[in-house]
């Protein structure tokens, strides 16, 4: 037998597409996608009545025949696990239906993002609806940092508080609860995953719990604390409770749980795309007064859309957290006042715009050191800076984290400290990695998952920890600088109908673990572009096609797309572009569009 290497020949890339205007390859998302045998997804085609790339597309994601309608309409009711199966979840319900029978005072300590807020506004709403009085704190970012602190929980038991919670933190903070415990019950309803087996004395509800077997590890803060909610309303029910009291509305409260999955960057899989599916519905009755002035203010005119959630309601709700009063985001959810509630959206909007002048600040310093690490061959970016706002770090880390395709690390330098978020690239572990520099001693804080984390150190143990993420995030060296475009399917431009864009989207919801399909369109001309926007950089294009159709395309951010100088090149180049179709409101009309993502000339 011989003993040389197997050749391995890499597929020929989509459209032949080796390096587009980003320096990308195209590449198929799934090799069944290009296989000419397509009777599997012809007979899906046929039996659920959708277009042949649609079917495509859903067999190269495993989706079976039998399956399709109800991947197409995910319910509750198929995907809805019994919450006992999750560790502790019957101990926290049956403390929590005791503190409604006895009318106790409750108070709930919640993280600074979208999660932790969203997290904290359905346990008050819903405790608040059972009677209970319940108090709740967010942190300050700048002055309290992340996760519980003493004199924050000490303040809600002075307010009366028997039982506190602590909402989307807790898990980490063993030593501290376990004080605090002596002096009444501590419920953690929480999904970071833990450092080790060592959890505190209190009721720790935690799917990524080493010891919890549920399988819902993918679940956010806020959908835990729903399942605690079903649980308690569950106890109460048997109890006969709700023979003389009203019940809460829960599923209305699932706008809430859509809201949190889609803004903590959760899988969209089984329980999570039942969970965003119901919940935008929800969201879209614009019953929520504090979500729909929000959405108003911010002139997102669709909110039933998870683009919606992540880049127009989301950032607002965080940005509060970010750079200035953390309570404001749960304030809005909870509030039932038109006027108030329309003031805290207008302020949250005007902080959002702050946190945007911040955050351009820092990323040119930013993008420059991302660069020379990168020169210097490093694995992990961990980029950080004296004058850098806290609060802006994890958006950050974010961007340089698209532009070079490695897990990037961004902190704030403040009294001998650096304080920061990560994230991280698809396939390497970031909150791993974190809660390993921590056992090693390298951290004061950390914790998280795979895709975010935040971290504090001293600033002398900088070095030491940037060697440590290298030696343990190693593999991330090799990552070309741009990851491959996975394409779904390959349309001509006339085949680019606002009907395909229609079935396209009956695919959604879309998010991490099931992106939206990327559409290649062959072989157009951008004949008319133009910078629009109030910044001037969002570019919109006309695509003509060689058969004479035509086509609105849009590239957003586009002073950072390389591939955005094919698009305005005067000559007019033949191209292939690749993107997302969508079929969109605009005063009342159906308006199709191309979000272009890449381009590349033939």
């Amino acid at each position: 037998m011989s003993d040389a290497p197997t050749l391995i020949i890499p597929p020929e890339p989509v459209l032949s597409v080796h390096s587009s205007g980003s320096g990308r390859s195209w590449i198929w998302r799934d090799e069944r996608l290009a296989t000419g045998d397509g009777r599997l997804a012809l007979a899906m085609a046929q039996r659920a009545a959708i277009p042949e790339i649609v079917a495509r597309i859903l067999h190269s994601r495993d989706v079976e025949v039998s399956r399709v309608a109800s991947f197409l309409d995910p319910r509750l009711r198929d995907w809805l696990p019994d919450p006992s199966c999750i560790r502790s979840m019957d101990e926290a319900s049956m403390r929590l239906a005791n503190a409604v029978r006895s009318n106790e005072t409750i108070g709930i300590f919640g993280d600074y993002d979208v999660d932790g807020a969203c997290g904290t506004t359905i346990l008050t709403e819903t405790l608040r609806e059972l009677g209970c009085t319940v108090h709740f704190h967010i942190p300050d970012r700048q002055k309290e940092g992340y996760g519980p602190n003493g004199p924050a929980l000490e303040a809600l038991r002075h307010q009366g508080a028997t039982l506190l919670i602590c909402v989307d933190c807790g898990t980490a903070a063993t030593s501290l609860l376990d004080q605090l415990r002596k002096d009444g019950d501590i419920i953690v309803l929480d999904h970071h995953k833990p450092e080790g087996a060592t959890l505190s004395g209190c009721i720790v509800v935690n799917p990524n719990r080493l010891d919890c077997t549920s399988g819902l590890g993918h679940l956010c803060a806020t959908s835990v604390a729903f399942l605690a909610l079903i649980a308690t309303c569950r106890t109460l029910r048997l109890a006969g409770w709700f023979e003389t009291h009203e019940e809460p509305a829960l599923l209305r409260k699932l706008d809430l749980v859509a809201l949190a999955t889609i803004c903590d960057v959760m899988p969209l899989r089984d329980l999570n795309r039942a969970f965003v599916a119901q919940g935008l519905r929800v969201m879209g009755r614009g019953e929520r007064l504090g979500l729909a002035t929000l959405a108003s203010v911010a002139g997102v005119k669709e909110t039933t859309s998870a683009m919606a959630c992540g880049f127009g309601i989301g950032p607002r709700i965080n940005a509060g957290g970010r750079i200035a009063q953390a309570e404001l985001g749960v304030k809005l959810l909870l509030s039932d006042d038109a006027f108030e509630a329309r003031a805290l959206a207008e302020k949250l909007d005007e902080i959002n715009r702050q946190r945007q002048t911040v955050e351009a600040d820092i990323l040119t310093e930013a993008y420059q050191q991302a660069e020379a690490q990168l020169e210097a061959g490093h694995a992990a970016l961990f980029l950080h800076g004296e004058d850098w706002h806290p609060g802006v770090v994890g958006i950050v880390a974010s961007r340089v984290r698209e532009r070079s395709n490695r897990p990037v690390l961004v902190g704030a330098v403040q009294d001998g400290l650096i304080k920061g978020s990560a994230r991280s690239v698809p396939g390497i572990d970031i909150g791993a990695a974190i809660i390993g520099a921590s056992q090693s001693g390298l951290l004061l804080t950390g914790g998280g998952h795979a895709m975010a984390a935040g971290f504090s150190l001293a600033a002398d143990k900088a070095e030491a920890f940037h060697v440590f993420l290298d030696e343990t995030l190693s593999e991330a060296r090799h990552r070309p600088r741009h990851d491959a475009l996975c394409i779904d399917g390959i349309l001509s431009l006339r085949g680019a109908t606002a009907e395909i864009a229609t079935q396209l989207a009956r695919l959604g919801p879309f998010g991490t673990g099931h992106e939206e399909p990327v559409i290649a369109i062959s072989r157009v001309r951008a004949v008319k572009t133009e910078r629009i926007g109030r910044d001037g950089n969002t570019l919109r294009v006309i695509l003509q096609g060689e058969d004479g159709g035509r086509l609105r395309g849009l590239v957003f951010r586009a002073g950072d797309k390389d591939y955005a100088a094919l698009l305005e090149d005067r000559a007019m180049p033949v191209l292939h572009v690749a993107g997302q179709l969508r079929c969109e409101q605009w005063q009342g009309q159906d308006q199709l569009s191309f979000f272009i993502l890449d381009a590349a000339t033939i």
